[in-house]
Formats: C-alpha cells, sequence, structure tokens
C-alpha cells in the first residue's frame, strides 16, 4: 500500500517525498504431540513453542491446554508474544490445521496489534481460543497430536525521494531509450573493414580487423600487437592452421572459417552460428566448429568463448562425437566437459551398437 507524498519546487527541479507503507508475512507451525498428557500441566500453565523470526522480529507461541485462567479452564488459551526488544505494528492470525488431510483448517483468529517490548503486556491472543470439549472431538487432533498455524504480518515503511525536471505543464512524460545496437555497430565494422589496421592471413584467406579492438579483447593480441616485445606497428599477421586434433570419418573444418568465427566473438561477445560462415546449418558442422572454436579460444585467452564452446559442446553430444571432443577436453584441460563426456560414454544406452577398439 502506498502512503502520502508531498512536492516542493525549485527553480529547474521538482523534489517528491513519497512514504510506502509495505507488509511482510511469514508463517510458523508449533505442533504439539501428546496433547491429552500436555493438558494435565494444569490451569494458567503454557507450553511454548521455539522461537521464531518474521519481518527481522523474534516471537514465540503460548499454548495453555488447560486455560489461562480459571475462568478459562473449559477452554485451550492461545498467545503471541514478542521477543525482539522494539516496538512493532502488526497483524496476526492463528489457525488450526486440518488432521484429515481435507485441507479444512479452521477456528481463524485475525488481529491487528501493536507489540512492545518496553509495555508490561507484551502477549497478545485468546483466553477462549476455543472449546477443550470441541477441539477433543474435532479433526485437529489426530493420534493426540495438534498443530498450531500462526501468521504474522509485519508493516514495514520506507521514504524515498525523487527528483525531476520541471516542465512547464508540469506533467509526467517518459523517453524510450532504445536497445543497444553496440554489438550490431561493431560487427558491421569488421564487416567493412573501416579503419582496419592489421591484416592476418589465414592459409589462402585474408582478414581486415583492428588491433585496439582486439587487444582490448584478447590478453594474447594485446601482448602480441602492445606488449614488452610487442610490435604497435605490426601490419600483417600469419595465423597457423587450427587443427586440434585428426578428425575421422569427417571433413575439416577450414581455419578460415575458424578464424571468421573467433573475430565474430571478439566484436560481439556472441557465439557465432556456423549459417554466419557457411550454408550448412548441420549439427555436424556446428559440432565441428566449436571443437576448432574451443582450440581458438584456448590459444588466444578468451576465456569465456572457451565456456560457450564447452557448453555447446554439451548440448550437442551424440555418440558419434563424444570420442573426439572427449579428446580435446583433455588436450584443453576443460574439465566439466571432460567429466560431462565420461559421464555421457559410460550409459550403456549411448554405446548400445558401438564396440571398443
Amino acid at each position: 500500500m502506498d502512503g502520502p507524498t508531498s512536492k516542493s519546487k525549485t527553480n529547474d527541479k521538482i523534489v517528491s517525498s513519497l512514504s510506502i507503507y509495505e507488509t511482510v508475512k511469514d508463517s510458523h507451525e508449533y505442533m504439539i504431540k501428546g496433547f491429552s498428557a500436555a493438558k494435565g500441566i494444569g490451569v494458567g500453565k503454557y507450553t511454548e513453542s521455539r522461537r521464531f523470526t518474521v519481518g527481522g522480529h523474534d516471537w514465540v507461541i503460548h499454548f495453555y491446554p488447560a486455560g489461562e485462567t480459571k475462568a478459562t479452564e473449559e477452554y485451550v488459551s492461545l498467545y503471541l508474544n514478542i521477543v525482539s526488544p522494539i516496538e512493532v505494528r502488526a497483524t496476526y492470525e492463528f489457525k488450526l490445521l486440518d488432521q484429515s488431510e481435507k485441507g479444512k483448517h479452521g477456528v481463524h483468529k485475525v488481529s491487528s496489534r501493536t507489540f512492545n517490548t518496553a509495555e508490561i503486556n507484551r502477549t497478545w491472543g485468546y483466553a477462549e481460543y476455543m472449546k477443550r470439549s470441541e477441539l477433543e472431538n474435532s479433526r485437529y487432533l489426530k493420534d493426540d497430536c495438534l498443530t498450531i498455524q500462526c501468521t504474522i504480518g509485519i508493516v514495514q515503511t520506507r521514504d524515498e525521494t525523487v527528483q525531476t525536471d520541471r516542465v512547464e505543464d508540469e506533467k509526467p512524460y517518459v523517453i524510450l531509450v532504445p536497445q543497444s545496437d553496440m554489438c550490431k555497430n561493431l560487427k558491421g565494422l569488421l564487416e567493412s573493414e573501416i579503419g582496419s589496421d592489421i591484416t592476418f592471413h589465414v592459409g589462402n584467406e585474408t582478414f581486415r580487423a583492428h588491433k585496439s579492438i582486439l587487444a582490448a579483447r584478447s590478453p594474447v593480441f594485446r601482448a602480441q600487437f602492445f606488449g614488452l616485445v610487442g610490435n604497435p606497428d605490426m601490419e600483417t599477421v600469419a595465423v597457423k592452421e587450427f587443427e586440434p586434433f585428426a578428425f575421422t570419418d569427417v571433413i575439416a573444418l577450414q581455419s578460415y572459417d575458424v578464424m571468421h568465427a573467433m573475430l565474430l566473438f571478439l566484436y560481439s561477445d556472441e557465439l557465432p552460428e556456423p549459417r554466419e560462415l557457411s550454408d550448412s546449418d548441420s549439427l555436424c558442422s556446428s559440432t565441428m566448429l566449436m571443437q576448432h572454436l574451443l582450440d581458438a579460444a584456448d590459444r588466444y585467452d578468451l576465456a569465456r568463448l572457451k565456456l560457450m564452446c564447452e557448453a555447446k559442446l554439451c548440448e550437442e553430444i551424440t555418440t558419434d562425437t563424444v570420442a573426439t571432443t572427449l579428446a580435446l577436453a583433455e588436450q584443453h584441460q576443460c574439465l566439466q566437459l571432460k567429466t560431462f563426456c565420461v559421464n555421457f560414454a559410460a550409459k550403456p544406452e549411448n554405446l548400445r551398437g558401438k564396440c571398443c577398439v
């Protein structure tokens, strides 16, 4: 529930103050086993729940199985007691839980009080909560067991101050801010090659890029271009083949595709899709790309890209790719990926129809 607001005007600003009232609710269940024995403790004697916390304040429940006073000895009495040394305004509700499993909880009692431990009486509740004879024949008592649920709502207040620019008509307005398109702009910069100052030779192919962006994204490129033994005037780089291990029964990806995929990540911080590199969109080509790209990520110290490749390989694992993926995980110390591959291979259903060499 929101409270009142007030405003004060300055030459250029409007300062608003706001009081907000909120209710924090939580429940505690107090179970009494052996009710027939408990009622023998006598009039004015109570059992006490363990201390519990609601809204940052400590509470206990007092239950009088033989009544609080001589005048109420035919009833069970029920009270809520605050333990924390503070004043607090709260609502509280008692109800007995239905032991017949029909969910018809009953004997609801709801009150709103200000609890204060500085007062002599810091306990509030009901001297005549329920007649004991009715309780003993009700669905709330089963196997000599009784469960009391107490729900407490703490009223809390917080103040906020908001400062806004003053407009002539003093009406609120909203300016819609579009989502960031920096990723799109940087990828466009890579594709257009505008301002590029470094050329990568990958086999018979070339890529143009920007040393500053690459250095900001990769510690390896930063050392290569601007480190103590780096060369900021470098204009070309020959990239070795991305062949982390030998594939069987498949055609290895071109190193050109792997370099292209890594550059797209460096400029966008996103995992590129295989269709961004070629027309093929098969699971096989996707898995192969992730395998080679993981090798590149490890080589250029791209921790985020490496983890993204690991996660993608886990999603795409099959009986045909688990062996090569496990070898790759072992080679590049990818412990999570290695564990996943071992667990996958250990399942009999995943090895059905396969034979060990």
